[in-house]
């Protein structure tokens, strides 16, 4: 899937809507990319998009909270929802609205703030009323995965709230790469 997003990026298409019924194996075990309506060729600076993409499972929270210029990030966020999934066998934030998601996803990566996401409080739909939640330790979420230091540091760098910290699919790629060294 990491090298298909690489594929994309670099020739300046983000997907906007992956999801494991988006994702295709072939007979030989290859996975391919599918469902490309919600995709987008993007010139940079990216400028002012829609936030009506990826379905609400696999949307990230800067789209959840209004932000109307994201970048390339969205579609690692919705990378870090499938692996999260694939561990655990069932969806990480499975919520029923936009507000049930972004809850659940403050409920795991904690509720961000002016210090953990500089300019939140300027995002649209970004309220100084939502509940403070603290953020989870992720060996304990997914202590039972055999991820390794190295895994849980990918998954958690996938779904970094700040979509400015969060890793890129270029570099996840190169992660993947040192993984595959070590072990």
């Amino acid at each position: 899937m990491l090298k298909g997003l690489y594929h994309c990026h670099i020739n300046r298409i983000i997907h906007r809507d992956l999801k494991p019924q988006n994702l295709l194996i072939s007979k030989d075990l290859k996975l391919k990319l599918a469902d490309f309506g919600l995709s987008r060729m993007f010139n940079l600076p990216m400028g002012k998009m829609t936030h009506e993409i990826i379905t609400l499972w696999y949307r990230p929270p800067e789209v959840l909270l209004g932000q109307e210029e994201y970048t390339t990030k969205v579609d690692s966020w919705s990378v870090g929802c499938i692996f999260a999934e694939m561990l655990l066998e069932k969806p990480l934030f499975a919520g029923d609205s936009e507000i049930g998601q972004i809850f659940k996803i403050f409920q795991i990566v904690g509720t961000p703030n002016e210090d953990t996401w500089p300019g939140i409080s300027k995002l649209p739909d970004f309220k100084s009323t939502f509940p403070i939640w603290k953020k989870k330790d992720f060996s304990e979420l997914f202590g039972n995965c055999n991820l390794g230091k190295e895994g849980l540091d990918l998954l958690e760098s996938l779904l970094n709230i700040d979509p400015d910290k969060r890793i890129s699919i270029t570099d996840a790629l190169e992660h993947v790469k040192i993984l595959s060294k070590n072990n």
